[in-house]
């Protein structure tokens, strides 16, 4: 891949080499409310500050990844999760010279809109909202930067920069068609350019997320009994590792060789990643973030023989652990309880705290239930239905 020589440079600090095609916060189409630049970092480095200040990131600690957290305190929530799919985002950004910044603060973000327990509580909310515009996690976690985070004075939620908004939106690629009616009604204030693909940090930060929960979600589902060591042989992509960490190091725990196994797995899924994307790149030769968006095709992928394998492993994974009937019993407990609560707070909204009671008025109060409930943690969710 061709190395590239120029850096982008502001009085106070540098950012490192980057390709042509990387996004440029010294270019950025700027705020929603304008602000003036901070003279210490990008508008990359700024939006990740603000992600990681806001108590939305904060109460990912305590949200479902996919076993309950108060369950064991080696298992994944939401927030390390966030904190993985960051690190991957990072790495393949580096190596494909893009901006690692931007890379990073989407994958911070990816997940902020997601409810107590996971898919299951996403689920639940869903179809509580029906007739209401439904719920969607990737939806909601634009909700929340742009609106239900309420820490500045100057604005509500956290007044992102455009680049940072359109890769949480788009990190899966557009959209076309049926548009989320809150996605739609922020573009109708800031266009998003949503029929166009994401920037290549976007895209990163997509495949990073899968590349996090395939390999995480397997060392859970060991540590919680729901997979057996004896199971990896037959799994797609990761028999072959488990058999070469096993003659390697036989005098390994299992605990040591899972860890192992896995952190082949990853560098594994990167490197496809990586030199896939380098090849795509190299046959569309861009020149500036806008031909990324403008291509016909996702950029940033597994290559062709990758992604069966990897799709093979997800099904193994859904077949085995997150259809698992100690993991559905869980969820579908799960999913009662948010019921429970909406139900309850629909009949009588007055049980909802006096904050969130004044913003029905300009909310509807489906709306601000389902506000309400999807920023719940795991904990406090219990503990209020426990109250009721």
């Amino acid at each position: 891949m061709t190395q590239f020589d120029f850096s982008f440079t502001t009085p106070l600090h540098i950012t490192r080499a980057q390709a042509p095609y990387a996004v440029n916060p010294l270019i950025s189409k700027g705020r929603l409310i304008t602000e003036p630049l901070c003279p210490n970092r990008t508008e990359f480095q700024r939006d990740r500050d603000r992600i990681i200040h806001s108590r939305a990131f904060r109460r990912l600690k305590h949200k479902t990844q996919v076993f309950i957290a108060s369950e064991g305190d080696h298992y994944r929530t939401r927030l390390t999760h966030s904190l993985e799919v960051a690190q991957i985002s990072r790495t393949l950004a580096r190596s494909l010279g893009v901006n690692e910044d931007l890379a990073e603060t989407i994958a911070l973000s990816h997940d902020l809109g997601h409810p107590p327990f996971g898919h299951a509580g996403e689920a639940a909310l869903n179809v509580m909202m029906a007739q209401n515009g439904g719920f969607d996690h990737n939806a909601q976690a634009l909700r929340v930067l742009t609106q239900l985070e309420h820490l500045y004075v100057k604005f509500d939620g956290l007044n992102l920069s455009w680049e940072t908004l359109e890769g949480i939106v788009k990190h899966n690629g557009p959209m076309i068609g049926k548009i989320e009616p809150i996605i739609a009604e922020f573009d109708a204030k800031f266009p998003l350019n949503l029929s166009s693909f994401a920037s290549l940090e976007a895209q990163i930060a997509a495949l990073a997320d899968d590349i996090a929960y395939c390999t995480h979600d397997l060392d859970d589902g060991l540590r919680a009994g729901i997979l057996t060591h004896a199971q990896l042989h037959d799994m797609p992509i990761v028999a072959p590792l488990w058999l070469e960490v096993q003659a390697q190091y036989p005098n390994a725990t299992n605990g040591q060789k899972t860890f192992e196994t896995t952190r082949r797995l990853i560098g594994v899924l990167v490197d496809d990643v990586r030199n896939y994307t380098i090849t795509q790149l190299q046959e569309l030769k861009p020149h500036s973030a806008d031909d990324i968006r403008q291509s016909s095709k996702t950029l940033c992928s597994f290559s062709p023989e990758m992604a069966v394998q990897v799709k093979a492993l997800k099904a193994y994974m859904f077949a085995h652990v997150y259809h698992a009937p100690e993991v559905l019993q869980v969820m579908n407990d799960a999913q009662q309880k948010l019921q429970f609560l909406f139900e309850t707070y629909m009949n009588k909204p007055t049980l909802l705290p006096d904050e969130w009671q004044s913003r029905i008025a300009t909310t509807t109060l489906p709306r601000t239930i389902c506000d309400y409930i999807a920023g719940m943690t795991d904990l406090f969710a219990v503990k209020v239905v426990g109250e009721m």
